[in-house]
């Protein structure tokens, strides 16, 4: 279905549900944000038929302000559910996280905090460097279709805006960092013990960290890790240069050596895009180690970090869907058990 599913839920919004919220419930015509975006393969555009198995279809994204989701919220289900149909145009309506079909309905705030972690568009580096980069996308992706008042609209604006250039930089060199240190070293070291275990994990890490790396390089966020390698034609030099490297780094047939090489060209890549972008000062070739592998990335590390702003120097970047995990435990411990299981498809 790919847009198909954003392009027909808006049609679904437009003929169905917007003339009855406007009829019906003026207040949230004006004050709440509809579009289709956040979690889901549907907002990224990439659903298949693998996507068809649980939270698939027609869907309508609703933010309120919390004040409004509370004294009108169930009104506008039950506005929803009269309003809108089982099916259209041949496609099921999506039952989600959220009670009713079609219609997701869920607070301004939180949603917002759900992803990002703060109700407003970051207004300091630290604010920057505190989003997850995977649930900027959540703010960003899909289609707004209706937003009265802005303030979704405003977010979405500063954040695809992209990073602020000193944020850029302590990202880079934090995956510099575990790409050179934690994958590249840790895989040579624990091949260089016969640690299999560890080195399988090594560089699964390592191939994700410099696709990360070039996403920063290209200035495009990179989604978790099921999108990635869907998202890497979004990168204007990595698009080319990046999928048969890892396929070929990632296939099983492919042995320790070689992926070992295939590391250490990625390094070499990236290390010549940074040199290019004036992120670092150009250099003499380096050699890597016989003992510790081919650390270039860290020479990158290195030199960023010594040219940061004092404040920002050691701040760690968030890496990782805190806020939605905070949410989505709550999520699961709402549900009978039963109804989990189902979901997961364990059970008929």
């Amino acid at each position: 279905m790919g847009t198909g599913v954003v392009e027909v839920s808006r049609a679904l919004f437009e003929e169905h549900l917007l003339p009855a919220v406007q009829a019906h419930l003026p207040d949230v015509a004006m004050h709440g944000v509809f579009g289709l975006f956040g979690y889901g393969s549907e907002a990224y555009g990439l659903d298949d038929d693998l996507s068809r198995d649980h939270h698939w279809g027609l869907r309508i994204d609703c933010l309120l302000p919390q004040d409004l989701l509370e004294s009108l919220g169930d009104a506008l289900q039950g506005v929803a559910a009269e309003a809108l149909p089982g099916e259209f145009r041949g496609v099921a309506l999506r039952t989600g996280h959220h009670a009713g079909a079609g219609l997701a309905l869920d607070g301004l705030e939180a949603f917002l905090a759900r992803t990002i972690g703060i109700p407003h568009a970051p207004q300091t580096n630290e604010e920057w460097l505190a989003l997850p980069e995977e649930d900027v996308l959540h703010i960003t992706n899909g289609e707004v279709w209706s937003d009265p008042e802005g303030q979704f609209s405003s977010i979405r604006q500063a954040l695809l805006g992209y990073y602020p250039e000193p944020v850029r930089l302590r990202r880079i060199a934090h995956w510099c960092r575990y790409f050179s240190g934690m994958g590249v070293y840790a895989l040579h070291r624990a091949l260089a013990r016969g640690n299999t275990y560890y080195a399988s994990i090594a560089f699964g890490k390592a191939i994700r960290w410099g696709a990360q790396l070039a996403f920063l390089a290209d200035r495009v966020y990179c989604p978790y890790d099921k999108w990635t390698f869907a998202y890497l034609d979004k990168l204007p030099r990595f698009a080319t240069r990046l999928p048969n490297l890892l396929n070929a780094a990632s296939s099983l047939a492919c042995g320790w050596p070689r992926k070992q090489e295939l590391l250490n060209e990625l390094a070499d890549m990236i290390d010549a895009a940074l040199v290019e972008d004036g992120v670092i000062r150009p250099h003499e070739r380096f050699t890597g180690s016989p003992t510790s592998g081919y650390r270039l990335l860290e020479h990158a590390y290195a030199e960023i970090i010594q040219g940061l702003p004092a404040e920002l120097k050691t701040v760690v970047p968030q890496w990782d869907q805190v806020y939605l995990e905070q949410f989505h435990s709550g999520y699961v411990d709402s549900l009978e058990l039963n109804e989990w299981d189902q979901i997961l498809g364990l059970r008929g």
